[in-house]
């Protein structure tokens, strides 16, 4: 009951997280596409087409937490906490298309040598205000990803920071037009196809560390917090796998081989309870009581 309930707050506060960002989301992508438009250049257009991107994987990522948020059930004993997982690797595809859509334009306007950006000192305006709240929801995202562990905040943070450096790019372009130099919006739209592609490996790499169950905490680490519980000789064998919002861990605890199975128990129970204490996001712990002799003590070591 109160793993669901932890469930339940979590999935609250990811959402609020998502919902204020897919609004500025929106508003920056308005911004840069419809005056890049009006003004003709690429490369305003390809971020403004990277910021829409950005608001569908705040979509995505509102699906994934709705879904992630639900209890265990018979299906899922495990809970549906991966389910948030594969919505940031959603946004991870989503990134991909972005990147196409993007390149594909820059690469038309290098081959048909179609320069047809007009720089105003709008366009300058429209592109710093629009980096500084990029760089505000980055850190504001970034801030509440750590914090909740969230695996798709962390997605999306460096999602909406990879359009932050796009519009660095976007302005860099801007002023080398203003300076005479036409071809340079394609070109750095090229640089923005670039940008969204190291984005996306970076997504790829965090869903999948979940997905493949990477270790979540260091084993040495568990096994002393484990071994401060007195009546503990020694711990091995430790595991940890799941998502950073939730971890689910085993370990072989060595205890006195004359010691009564209820008191061995009741050593079990004060075992999990450090390890949630010393690591939060621990949601389960398995401790498989072992007798401490010779033999358990070399496989411990092997």
């Amino acid at each position: 009951m109160v793993a669901m309930r932890a469930a339940s707050v979590h999935g609250r506060q990811v959402e609020r997280v998502l919902w204020i960002v897919l609004l500025l989301n929106m508003a920056v992508a308005a911004a840069k596409f419809f005056y890049g438009l009006a003004s003709g250049s690429a490369s305003m257009q390809a971020d403004g087409i990277h910021s829409v991107f950005d608001s569908l994987g705040n979509v995505i990522g509102l699906i994934g937490i709705a879904v992630a948020a639900r209890p265990a059930d018979t299906e899922h004993p495990y809970g549906h906490s991966k389910f948030e997982t594969y919505g940031s690797l959603a946004i991870g595809v989503l990134l991909l298309v972005a990147a196409f859509e993007v390149g594909s334009g820059a690469v038309a306007k290098l081959a048909s040598q179609s320069y047809t950006a007009q720089v105003t000192p709008v366009s300058f305006v429209v592109m710093v205000g629009t980096l500084a709240v990029n760089l505000g929801v980055t850190l504001y995202e970034r801030r509440a990803g750590r914090r909740l562990h969230s695996e798709i905040l962390a997605a999306d943070a460096a999602h909406t920071l990879s359009d932050a450096f796009v519009s660095i790019g976007v302005i860099a372009g801007l002023a080398f037009v203003a300076a005479g130099y036409p071809v340079a919006d394609p070109i750095m739209a090229l640089l923005v196809t670039v940008a969204i592609l190291f984005s996306a490996v970076s997504v790829f790499r965090a869903g999948l560390r979940t997905l493949s169950d990477h270790a979540r905490i260091p084993s040495d680490e568990v096994a002393a917090a484990a071994e401060k519980v007195p009546g503990i000789r020694q711990v091995h064998a430790v595991r940890t796998r799941g998502t950073e919002a939730e971890v689910y861990c085993d370990m072989h605890v060595l205890v006195d081989p004359q010691m009564t199975v209820l008191a061995a128990h009741d050593l079990g129970d004060e075992v999990e309870r450090a390890v949630k204490a010393a690591f939060p996001a621990v949601k389960e712990v398995l401790v498989h009581i072992e007798p401490d002799t010779v033999a358990e003590r070399a496989e411990g070591s092997s």
